[in-house]
């Protein structure tokens, strides 16, 4: 999975909401990367892997062109 946040806060905040998430479902990461920059954070829970860009990060990279073949999904935000 690849998405962004707008700071670093915010990948901070993306990043623990994800791992609570997780972990509610007694999933628990391999290993986590890039937390202490927040430019990009991975977060490697074997067979998914999440990577949490800022967006200069995430344009210099270009992950998504490793991937021009597989399916992209657009997630809307839910609110409650």
């Amino acid at each position: 999975m690849i998405c962004s946040g707008e700071n670093p806060a915010q990948i901070r905040a993306i990043t623990e909401a994800i791992q609570e998430n997780f972990s509610k479902k007694k999933i628990f990461p391999i290993g986590k990367e890039g937390l202490n920059s927040a430019r990009w954070v991975l977060i490697d829970y074997g067979d998914v892997v999440i990577n949490i860009f800022d967006d200069e990060t995430r344009n210099y990279y270009e992950l998504e062109r490793l991937w021009i073949d597989a399916p992209r999904i657009s997630v809307k935000e839910q609110r409650k």
